[in-house]
């Protein structure tokens, strides 16, 4: 019989899928047949031919599981489909019959399956849906994942369980996760004793971390639907630290601090020559992790084929250099299939706080 766990949330950015691929690298290491599914699926790519959501083409990627894939993301949320539900015009039952397919036919071929809800537990409501409906269609006992901190993961939590109790979904374990490391083991003493007089497996995951917080250079494209110019191989690189500039060329260079990703005005041939030419330099390459050309005007021919022979990685962008800062100040990173320094120290540091065998042993 295939053992199943939801993986549910207080909120967005709680770290679901960093949660998710702990326990697939976990849960590989005890049972010979893991697999992964997302119910719904509310940010859609095509891959291999499929629509399917972004994690759940990830997981398929990352985890050699494309014989899986056409089950993996059996409803997906794409532009109108919420309106033609509403409308009528797709069936009301569609997506549960949609979700309680897969999932049967994916028990059928697992031993383990780990099912990620979207969002908070209400995520889905707008089709018939939400995250605690389908944990209890499901049947799948619930790991729900919060952020860092005591009284407000407390009063997200409550109201939560609050809805998982209304449909009948069973709640096993509460996770914090993104905990600040000198205040771990007191937030932890205290979510214990808010919640001992339920039966609830209360326990911690990662430590904020701003290598899993930050983007890679391959993100950042994504973000601004750019093309990544340069070194192919350093896509996966994680940019610490994002800086304007603004100053003279002298004074940018010497305040770059770790892995940084900088913007430059696209008439500032000086700056975008310098950052070029210290790519080569081993010192500055930890430095600098690349380059974000933004603004109208045209980057003269000779800075242009400087820019291109050092190989530094580098987006062209028309926005200003304000615009294409505050976007990405705001931007929370995701983890993709190709962010294998990621997703190798996501696994180690997995090893070290999660312990598997206490949560498997809830969901009996």
């Amino acid at each position: 019989m295939c053992r199943k766990i939801f993986i549910g949330a207080t909120g967005q950015h709680c770290g679901k899928t960093t949660i998710s691929l702990s326990l697939m690298h976990l849960a590989r290491q005890k049972y010979k047949r893991v697999g992964f599914m997302k119910p719904i699926g509310p940010k859609c790519i095509q891959y291999r031919g499929l629509t399917m959501d972004k994690d759940a083409a990830m997981f398929s990627s990352v985890f050699d599981m494309d014989e899986f894939a056409h089950l993996m993301s059996p409803m997906t949320l794409t532009p109108g489909s919420t309106r033609q539900f509403l409308d009528g015009k797709v069936d009301p039952q569609a997506p549960r019959q949609a979700i309680l397919k897969a999932c049967a036919e994916l028990e059928q071929q697992l031993d383990f399956l780990i099912i990620e809800g979207a969002g908070h537990g209400g995520v889905g409501s707008v089709v018939g849906v939400n995250n605690a409906q389908v944990a209890a269609m499901l049947g799948a006992p619930v790991l729900m994942v919060t952020g860092g901190g005591i009284g407000n993961v407390i009063d997200a939590v409550e109201l939560n369980l609050a809805l998982y109790a209304r449909e009948q979904a069973s709640v096993r374990v509460i996770m914090a996760n993104k905990l600040v490391p000198e205040k771990r083991e007191r937030s932890m003493a205290y979510l214990t004793k808010a919640f001992q007089s339920q039966d609830l497996l209360v326990t911690s995951a990662f430590d904020y971390s701003p290598i899993l917080a930050d983007p890679t250079l391959q993100h950042v494209g994504e973000l601004l639907e750019l093309p990544l110019h340069g070194d192919p191989t350093d896509r996966s690189r994680i940019c610490h630290t994002i800086q304007l500039g603004a100053a003279s060329s002298q004074r940018v260079i010497d305040s770059l601090e770790e892995s940084t990703l900088l913007i430059v005005t696209s008439s500032r041939d000086e700056l975008i020559v310098t950052a070029s030419s210290l790519h080569h330099i081993p010192e500055f390459r930890q430095r600098l992790a690349g380059l974000i050309v933004a603004g109208h005007a045209p980057i003269s021919g000779i800075t242009q084929r400087i820019l291109e022979d050092s190989n530094i990685p580098y987006i062209r962008i028309e926005d200003t250099t304000s615009q294409v800062y505050y976007r990405l100040r705001e931007h929370v990173s995701k983890i993709g299939p190709d962010d294998t320094e990621k997703i190798e120290l996501i696994n180690s540091i997995a090893e070290k706080y999660i312990s598997f065998d206490a949560i498997d042993a809830m969901l009996d």
